[in-house]
């Protein structure tokens, strides 16, 4: 019997920032409000980043109006939950 642990191979891990910069489009962001980003290479190439923003829609923003975050699990984990479940109108 292994003694080695056999890693489970999964997407990349959720990455959340939090807005700096809303001028240009301030009734989609919120400025200091956390967001997720949802994994897109090509955006990253092109210095933006994925969000869902205020009208629950996915779309790109340059990725200098947000700053990374590292956020401990358990908040990680409550952030995730709380995205998963459906928003009340």
């Amino acid at each position: 019997m292994s003694t080695k642990r056999h890693s489970v191979r999964r997407g990349p891990a959720p990455r959340f920032v939090v807005c700096i910069e809303n001028a240009a489009y301030p009734a989609s962001l919120e400025l200091h409000k956390l967001y997720r980003v949802l994994p897109d290479a090509d955006a990253a190439r092109d210095g933006d980043l994925r969000i869902v923003d205020e009208s629950g829609e996915d779309y790109l923003y340059p990725a200098d109006w947000f700053a990374a975050l590292e956020l401990p699990r358990r908040v990680k984990s409550s952030l995730l939950r709380r995205s998963a479940q459906p928003q009340s109108a």
